[in-house]
């Protein structure tokens, strides 16, 4: 069951910070996760802490932790230093999609839409720039993002806007779910104007659903060739997961396109090593020769934001670790 109250919120904010302890190779994104909780639950200040630790540290990715400060502390009153951390963040140029929406909805959500629109502009322009294809998930969410700005301001569409558009997969056209004017359908008496906005809403809150659940992606192990080497070696009863390294990663691209095939959304690929499967194995109190013990720890390493998502861009490195493009490699047809 997800966390629903306040003390919900605290406790499984406890849980990741031991986990944390117990995992010092994935402290950060438990970290994060414990910050996110704490701030929902109301402990904004406590979260700043968090967010302070790991900043007081070496970050694997700073720019999105000061994004996440900032957006907290003008949540509690800390205005001018938000906006300090918003304008390093956008000085910076970060080349990851995450920390510029953050940010840009943090000034959207307190009303500087025109803030908002350049910075989501100047993001657009570095990350999504004329000809790219196959964007990232986090740059269509951020040029989705966009568009809503933009058109809460009235501007005429740009190209972003029609790539915006192309990319939402939605049942309500972007122009129409993002149409400032649905406010006033809050308030109508008129049945059928309600009953539109039902469908607008219920479409918005299945793009949030899917955004929300992309940390915890159906996940599946990619075993590298020496680490499954060393695992058929220790653990020979496995062969018959995995008789041979090619036919492990045939098996897993097929998979997955099963489950993509079968509607299964957030896949994911979990990098395997054989000391971390010992490991889980012993706190399971299982041998490592249980092959039921796989997909589990599967499911734990994604749930400690080890996953990448799957596919990966056709233009960028195969999930297979090759030198070659996801294209020309595994994602050839």
């Amino acid at each position: 069951m997800r966390p629903d109250t306040p003390a919900d919120h605290t406790t499984e904010a406890e849980r990741l910070l031991r986990t944390a302890s117990t995992y010092p190779e994935d402290r950060e994104p438990l970290l994060l996760r414990a910050a996110a909780h704490l701030e929902l639950a109301g402990d904004r200040a406590r979260a700043t802490e968090l967010y302070d630790t790991l900043l007081g540290g070496d970050p694997g990715n700073p720019s999105l932790i000061r994004a996440l400060k900032a957006a907290n502390l003008w949540e509690y009153g800390h205005e001018a230093e938000a906006r300090a951390i918003i304008d390093g963040v956008r000085r910076s140029a970060p080349g990851d999609a995450a920390p510029w929406e953050i940010v840009a909805e943090t000034l959207e959500a307190h009303d500087e839409l025109e803030q908002s629109e350049s910075t989501f502009t100047e993001a657009a322009r570095l990350l999504a720039a004329e000809g790219s294809d196959d964007l990232p998930y986090a740059t269509q969410s951020l040029l989705i993002s966009r568009h809503r700005v933009r058109r809460m301001l009235a501007l005429p569409h740009d190209a972003w806007d029609t790539r915006a558009d192309g990319l939402h997969t939605g049942a309500v056209a972007l122009d129409e779910l993002h149409d400032p004017k649905r406010l006033w359908s809050l308030g109508s008496d008129d049945p059928a104007e309600l009953q539109a906005e039902i469908t607008r809403l219920r479409s918005e809150l299945g793009s949030y659903r899917t955004a929300l659940s992309r940390p915890f992606p159906v996940a599946v192990l990619h075993w590298p060739e020496r680490e499954l080497d060393e695992l058929l070696a220790s653990y020979p009863e496995l062969e018959a997961e995995y008789p041979t390294y090619r036919a492990h990663l045939t098996d897993l691209e097929a998979s997955l396109r099963e489950l993509s095939a079968a509607g299964t959304p957030n896949l994911g690929i979990v990098p395997a090593t054989v000391p971390s499967y010992e490991a889980f194995a012993a706190s399971e109190t299982s041998t490592p020769a249980n092959p039921a013990l796989l997909p589990q720890y599967a499911t734990t390493l994604a749930a400690r934001g080890r996953a990448t998502p799957w596919p990966p861009a056709r233009g960028a490195a195969c999930w297979c670790g090759s030198t070659n493009t996801y294209a020309t490699c595994h994602g050839a047809e």
